[in-house]
Protein backbone atom coordinates (compact mmCIF):
# COMPACT_ATOMS: atom_id res chain seq x y z
CA UNK A 1 0.00 0.00 0.00
CA UNK A 2 1.76 2.82 1.13
CA UNK A 3 4.31 3.77 4.40
CA UNK A 4 2.80 6.24 6.94
CA UNK A 5 4.49 9.31 8.92
CA UNK A 6 5.17 8.64 12.86
CA UNK A 7 5.50 11.91 15.03
CA UNK A 8 4.43 14.36 11.77
CA UNK A 9 8.37 13.48 10.39
CA UNK A 10 7.65 12.69 7.12
CA UNK A 11 4.86 12.03 5.15
CA UNK A 12 2.77 9.31 3.96
CA UNK A 13 0.68 8.68 0.81
CA UNK A 14 -1.77 6.72 0.90
CA UNK A 15 -3.15 5.51 -2.30
CA UNK A 16 -6.76 3.87 -3.42
CA UNK A 17 -8.89 2.62 -0.58
CA UNK A 18 -10.51 -0.69 0.10
CA UNK A 19 -14.58 -1.18 -0.42
CA UNK A 20 -14.75 -3.92 2.28
CA UNK A 21 -14.18 -2.47 5.80
CA UNK A 22 -12.06 -5.23 7.75
CA UNK A 23 -10.49 -5.41 11.04
CA UNK A 24 -9.50 -8.34 13.31
CA UNK A 25 -12.57 -8.15 15.96
CA UNK A 26 -9.78 -10.60 17.92
CA UNK A 27 -7.48 -7.91 18.66
CA UNK A 28 -9.06 -4.72 18.18
CA UNK A 29 -12.33 -2.70 19.10
CA UNK A 30 -14.34 0.05 17.89
CA UNK A 31 -14.08 3.05 20.61
CA UNK A 32 -15.65 5.72 19.05
CA UNK A 33 -18.87 5.01 21.37
CA UNK A 34 -17.24 5.88 24.78
CA UNK A 35 -16.20 9.57 23.38
CA UNK A 36 -18.09 12.82 22.72
CA UNK A 37 -18.00 13.87 18.95
CA UNK A 38 -17.69 17.35 17.43
CA UNK A 39 -16.95 19.05 14.18
CA UNK A 40 -14.95 22.76 13.33
CA UNK A 41 -18.12 23.37 10.89
CA UNK A 42 -20.73 21.62 9.08
CA UNK A 43 -23.61 22.38 6.61
CA UNK A 44 -26.91 21.95 8.24
CA UNK A 45 -28.10 18.28 8.36
CA UNK A 46 -24.35 17.14 7.41
CA UNK A 47 -22.94 17.09 10.61
CA UNK A 48 -21.61 14.16 13.25
CA UNK A 49 -23.90 12.23 12.95
CA UNK A 50 -23.30 11.34 9.21
CA UNK A 51 -19.65 10.40 10.31
CA UNK A 52 -21.35 7.97 12.53
CA UNK A 53 -24.39 6.31 11.34
CA UNK A 54 -22.83 3.64 9.22
CA UNK A 55 -24.13 5.07 5.99
CA UNK A 56 -21.97 5.19 3.19
CA UNK A 57 -24.51 7.20 1.48
CA UNK A 58 -24.05 9.99 3.85
CA UNK A 59 -21.40 12.51 4.48
CA UNK A 60 -19.74 15.08 6.89
CA UNK A 61 -19.53 18.72 5.03
CA UNK A 62 -17.32 21.32 6.28
CA UNK A 63 -18.49 24.96 5.80
CA UNK A 64 -16.01 27.13 6.84
CA UNK A 65 -11.96 27.92 6.43
CA UNK A 66 -9.29 25.11 6.11
CA UNK A 67 -8.50 23.51 8.69
CA UNK A 68 -11.66 21.39 9.05
CA UNK A 69 -11.42 19.58 12.63
CA UNK A 70 -13.13 16.54 13.67
CA UNK A 71 -12.87 16.25 17.72
CA UNK A 72 -12.92 12.75 19.07
CA UNK A 73 -12.81 13.44 23.22
CA UNK A 74 -12.97 10.25 25.75
CA UNK A 75 -13.37 11.06 29.47
CA UNK A 76 -10.49 8.79 30.24
CA UNK A 77 -7.33 7.87 28.86
CA UNK A 78 -7.71 5.36 26.44
CA UNK A 79 -5.40 3.36 23.63
CA UNK A 80 -5.98 4.23 20.23
CA UNK A 81 -4.32 2.18 17.32
CA UNK A 82 -6.24 2.61 13.97
CA UNK A 83 -8.07 5.38 12.77
CA UNK A 84 -10.44 4.35 9.59
CA UNK A 85 -11.99 6.44 6.87
CA UNK A 86 -14.49 6.18 3.90
CA UNK A 87 -13.89 8.59 1.54
CA UNK A 88 -14.90 9.11 -2.38
CA UNK A 89 -13.06 10.74 -4.61
CA UNK A 90 -15.53 9.33 -7.36
CA UNK A 91 -18.15 10.94 -5.66
CA UNK A 92 -17.03 14.09 -4.24
CA UNK A 93 -14.01 14.83 -6.40
CA UNK A 94 -12.95 18.50 -4.47
CA UNK A 95 -14.80 17.96 -1.56
CA UNK A 96 -11.89 14.82 -0.99
CA UNK A 97 -9.21 15.28 1.90
CA UNK A 98 -5.60 14.81 0.46
CA UNK A 99 -3.91 16.32 3.41
CA UNK A 100 -4.83 14.65 6.60
CA UNK A 101 -2.96 15.39 9.96
CA UNK A 102 -3.81 13.56 13.01
CA UNK A 103 -3.46 14.90 16.38
CA UNK A 104 -3.49 13.57 20.32
CA UNK A 105 -3.38 15.11 23.88
CA UNK A 106 -4.94 15.89 26.90
CA UNK A 107 -7.54 18.00 25.52
CA UNK A 108 -7.52 20.87 22.85
CA UNK A 109 -4.40 23.10 25.13
CA UNK A 110 -1.80 20.34 23.98
CA UNK A 111 -2.31 18.37 21.25
CA UNK A 112 0.28 17.61 19.00
CA UNK A 113 0.68 15.63 15.61
CA UNK A 114 1.33 12.21 15.83
CA UNK A 115 0.65 11.60 11.87
CA UNK A 116 0.61 13.37 8.64
CA UNK A 117 -0.91 11.15 6.00
CA UNK A 118 -1.22 12.41 2.24
CA UNK A 119 -4.29 10.87 0.37
CA UNK A 120 -4.17 10.49 -3.43
CA UNK A 121 -7.77 10.02 -5.39
CA UNK A 122 -9.06 7.93 -2.90
CA UNK A 123 -12.03 5.79 -2.59
CA UNK A 124 -13.45 3.30 -0.01
CA UNK A 125 -12.10 2.70 3.34
CA UNK A 126 -8.54 4.55 4.26
CA UNK A 127 -6.62 2.73 7.48
CA UNK A 128 -4.30 5.18 9.05
CA UNK A 129 -2.19 3.05 12.01
CA UNK A 130 -1.46 5.39 14.90
CA UNK A 131 1.46 2.97 15.51
CA UNK A 132 4.89 4.77 15.72
CA UNK A 133 8.40 4.04 14.95
CA UNK A 134 9.28 1.87 17.62
CA UNK A 135 7.91 -1.58 17.45
CA UNK A 136 6.79 -1.13 21.20
CA UNK A 137 4.72 1.84 20.39
CA UNK A 138 1.88 -0.21 19.11
CA UNK A 139 -1.10 2.55 20.37
CA UNK A 140 -1.35 6.22 21.49
CA UNK A 141 -2.85 6.52 25.14
CA UNK A 142 -4.67 9.83 24.94
CA UNK A 143 -8.05 11.60 26.49
CA UNK A 144 -8.42 13.15 22.85
CA UNK A 145 -7.53 12.55 19.51
CA UNK A 146 -8.37 15.56 16.19
CA UNK A 147 -8.26 14.37 12.85
CA UNK A 148 -7.70 17.98 10.93
CA UNK A 149 -8.22 18.29 6.94
CA UNK A 150 -5.46 20.62 5.62
CA UNK A 151 -6.52 20.46 1.90
CA UNK A 152 -8.41 18.77 -0.43
CA UNK A 153 -8.26 17.72 -3.79
CA UNK A 154 -8.72 20.16 -6.78
CA UNK A 155 -7.71 22.84 -4.35
CA UNK A 156 -11.52 22.38 -2.79
CA UNK A 157 -12.59 24.64 0.04
CA UNK A 158 -15.01 22.62 2.25
CA UNK A 159 -14.70 18.38 2.86
CA UNK A 160 -16.92 15.30 2.67
CA UNK A 161 -16.12 12.55 5.30
CA UNK A 162 -18.54 9.53 4.94
CA UNK A 163 -17.72 7.50 8.34
CA UNK A 164 -14.87 7.42 11.04
CA UNK A 165 -14.19 4.95 12.96
CA UNK A 166 -11.60 4.49 15.65
CA UNK A 167 -10.31 1.21 16.64
CA UNK A 168 -8.22 0.53 20.08
CA UNK A 169 -6.72 -2.50 21.64
CA UNK A 170 -8.97 -5.55 23.27
CA UNK A 171 -8.36 -5.36 27.00
CA UNK A 172 -8.12 -8.99 27.01
CA UNK A 173 -5.04 -10.11 24.29
CA UNK A 174 -5.96 -13.41 24.46
CA UNK A 175 -9.28 -14.20 22.96
CA UNK A 176 -12.26 -16.19 24.09
CA UNK A 177 -9.97 -16.47 27.75
CA UNK A 178 -12.63 -15.83 31.15
CA UNK A 179 -10.26 -13.64 32.89
CA UNK A 180 -7.67 -10.93 31.97
CA UNK A 181 -3.74 -10.65 32.76
CA UNK A 182 -3.21 -7.25 34.22
CA UNK A 183 0.69 -7.82 34.21
CA UNK A 184 3.14 -8.32 31.27
CA UNK A 185 5.00 -11.23 33.42
CA UNK A 186 1.57 -12.84 34.07
CA UNK A 187 0.65 -12.49 30.10
CA UNK A 188 4.23 -14.31 29.06
CA UNK A 189 3.59 -17.23 31.11
CA UNK A 190 -0.27 -17.65 30.08
CA UNK A 191 -1.63 -20.56 27.40
CA UNK A 192 -4.06 -20.34 25.59
CA UNK A 193 -6.65 -23.95 25.47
Amino acid sequence: MATESSEGEEEGKLMGGNQQLTIDDEDLREMAKKAAWSVSSCKPGNGVTSLRDDNLDTYWQSDGAQPHLVNIQFQKKVKLQLVVLYVDFKLDESYTPSKISIRAGDGFQNLKEIKSVELVKPTGWVYISLSGNDPRETFVNTFMLQIAVLSNHLNGRDTHVRQIKVYGPRLNPIPRQPFQFTSREFITYSTVR
